[in-house]
């Protein structure tokens, strides 16, 4: 279970940490060893995961199994001897494990008819999701499998979220091309740092900007791949690769109908730190305001590959306000990081929102 549970909810999984987990892995065995299958009629409650033994776990025969299941739902239940988990972590199993983890994602489903502060047992595996562990299963014919469940069961935008996170997280190939928004193409090294700068070309850039272009683009060890000077020339910006520069410098030239309004975008990419930070954000605006430009023509921008990866977990707490947080696994939503100096109701922010 606990080899499978990985494969069956890859990364870019919400709640992944409470799906992959150990405790993930003796929940769901329990469930096996009670028999709680979808249709079978048989359910568990948390008390019967937190009380489960090693001892009492290899005693695998039918009449063990029920002879147990008997007495950990009787009155008279028998205080294990050395139980998985203290008596206080069923909190954890239901709340987190089941609830937040294998329930939204239909790996888990929930009796009917009882109410939720009942002590009955309501939890049982969904059919199609115990099947996957079958022993008779693995090779291609399990990879099938898996996928097939995730296509049935698996919400259109956590299948989306999923086969972006292969594409790239990806790192087989040779090089990374990226597609500018000119047309032109560039090969950058293999990583996820190059990555995450081809889904912010060709992904975020002609979602969010009007009319991108790409001033500058470099890879690890300074090393520069892209660079528009006749671009920089004209917007007054002097490109000094000796200078703590961005990632990636995007412009947007908007269009005629709004007056041409130029919006530079200053981004970082993170596959494992280095966000847009309040000292970062500020050497930067240095920087535009040198070559005569508003900050308010200046966005900042952190790319990370996903919202479940650690180092958006790490970087989150640094992440500069006034700047703009985007995952390539979810290319249609960015996380606005807004800055006020008075006081703003939710009312006024929902409605712009709309």
């Amino acid at each position: 279970i606990a080899e499978r549970l990985p494969q069956i909810f890859p990364e870019g999984t919400e709640h992944r940490n409470y799906l992959i987990r150990e405790m993930a892995a003796k929940t769901i065995y329990v469930m096996f060893y009670a028999g709680a299958i979808e249709g079978s009629d048989c359910w568990v409650r948390p008390s019967q995961v937190t009380d489960m033994t090693d001892e009492q776990a290899l005693l695998t025969d039918t009449e063990s199994r029920k002879a147990w299941v008997k007495m950990m739902l009787s009155n008279k239940k028998k205080k294990p001897g050395n139980p998985w988990y203290a008596a206080n972590s069923r909190e954890p199993v239901r709340d987190e494990t089941i609830r937040t983890g294998l329930i939204p994602l239909q790996a888990v489903v929930v009796r009917q008819g009882i109410p939720t502060t009942s002590s009955k047992p309501t939890y049982a595996l969904q059919k199609g999701f115990s099947e996957l562990f079958s022993i008779n299963l693995y090779g291609d014919d399990l990879d099938a499998a898996i996928e097939n469940w995730q296509k049935r069961y698996l919400s259109k935008a956590a299948i989306t979220r999923l086969k972006l996170m292969k594409d790239y997280g990806s790192e087989d190939s040779e090089s990374v091309q990226i597609k500018f928004p000119d047309g032109a193409i560039r090969k950058l090294e293999p990583g996820p740092s190059s990555l995450i700068s081809k889904a912010v070309i060709e992904e975020f850039a002609p979602r969010f900007l009007k009319k991108p272009k790409v001033l500058w683009l470099s890879e690890s060890g300074n090393k520069v791949v892209a660079q528009d000077e006749a671009l920089a020339k004209a917007l007054g910006l002097q490109i000094d690769p000796s200078r703590t520069l961005p990632d990636i410098i995007l412009v947007d030239l908007g269009d005629d109908s709004s007056g041409l309004e130029i919006l530079v975008v200053f981004t970082e990419v993170v596959a494992s730190d280095g966000p847009i930070n309040r000292q970062r954000k500020e050497i930067l605006t240095t920087l535009a305001t040198e070559a005569g430009f508003d900050p308010e023509h200046l966005a900042f921008l952190t790319a990370f590959l996903d919202r479940s990866s650690q180092p958006f977990k790490k970087s989150i707490s640094e992440l500069a306000w006034g700047s703009y947080a985007w995952f390539s696994t979810e290319p249609d939503y960015i996380i606005d990081l807004r800055e006020h100096d008075e006081s703003v109701k939710l009312t006024s922010l929902s409605n712009r929102n709309k």
